[in-house]
């Protein structure tokens, strides 16, 4: 195990994310709701554009350049280096939306240190939004004339919560229908928000809780501690704290314990 990360350190790592993140947002902007916008299919079956592609390819560059010594974990082109401290990136969350010309995308960055978000940086350059967060400073955003910190929300009552759940179907392929249809059916307001736009609701105080399935480390990471430091609790569906157990629950704290009662509620 290495040391705990400590502040200046975690200060150089988020001004690096905070570079790469502007450097993703030149490669990718331009190509959103491009007319020549090239789309494949992985073998996953999910899709790919070339914006993915190079933008996975900038970042990793400068990475090389300014971090050689630690290891990479994208979703375009997997994992390479060391593990312990691991930078783990997205080049474009929501690629679904990005080629149907839907503003709500972003790029997620995170740095891991022993399997551990410390630092993250969520910017979603089509609506003009950036968030970002290290371990003891507080998450952030980005507002006239300086950034701003945010908060998860003070609400205390499932009655008075506001919810994101993904998808239906999500839900259904991992065999919780019947606990969202409770959640639905307790809170104040359910919707679908979706990817990762949803979690940064959540850190500014806008909805008390989102949970999704089928999600890799790729998909949530940079959004840990940005939530965290914001007050809130990021875990496993099943309340454990991981970021590699395929789900995801994530609230403003307070509530945390009461969301596991209810999805793991017996029918």
């Amino acid at each position: 195990m290495t040391d705990s990360p400590d502040a200046a350190g975690l200060a150089a790592d988020l001004d690096l994310a905070l570079r790469l993140a502007d450097a993703a947002d030149a490669e990718s902007l331009p190509r959103f709701d491009a007319a020549d916008l090239q789309i494949s299919t992985k073998a996953d079956r999910t899709h790919v554009t070339d914006a993915d592609l190079a933008t996975e390819r900038t970042l990793r560059a400068m990475l090389a350049d300014e971090r050689p010594a630690d290891g990479i974990f994208g979703e375009e082109f997997g994992s390479s280096g060391d593990t312990q401290r691991q930078w783990i990136i997205d080049p474009i969350d929501g690629t679904a939306n990005f080629m149907r010309g839907v503003p709500l995308w972003g790029t997620m960055i995170a740095l891991a240190v022993d399997g551990v978000p410390q630092v993250g940086v969520v910017s979603m350059p089509a609506l003009g939004r950036r968030w970002w967060a290290s371990t003891g400073a507080g998450a952030w955003t980005a507002a006239h004339p300086r950034p701003r910190q945010i908060r998860t929300s003070a609400v205390s009552s499932l009655d008075d919560a506001a919810v994101s759940f993904q998808s239906i179907t999500q839900w259904a392929d991992a065999g919780h229908l019947p606990a969202l249809l409770r959640l639905a059916d307790r809170v104040w307001r359910d919707r679908a928000l979706g990817d990762v736009y949803a979690y940064m609701l959540l850190a500014e105080g806008r909805l008390e809780m989102v949970a999704e399935f089928d999600v890799k480390e790729y998909d949530i990471a940079a959004a840990v501690p940005i939530v965290r430091e914001a007050g809130g609790s990021f875990t496993s569906f099943d309340g454990n704290d991981s970021i590699s157990e395929r789900s995801v629950l994530a609230s403003n704290g307070i509530l945390h314990d009461a969301f596991l009662d209810l999805v793991h509620e017996a029918a």
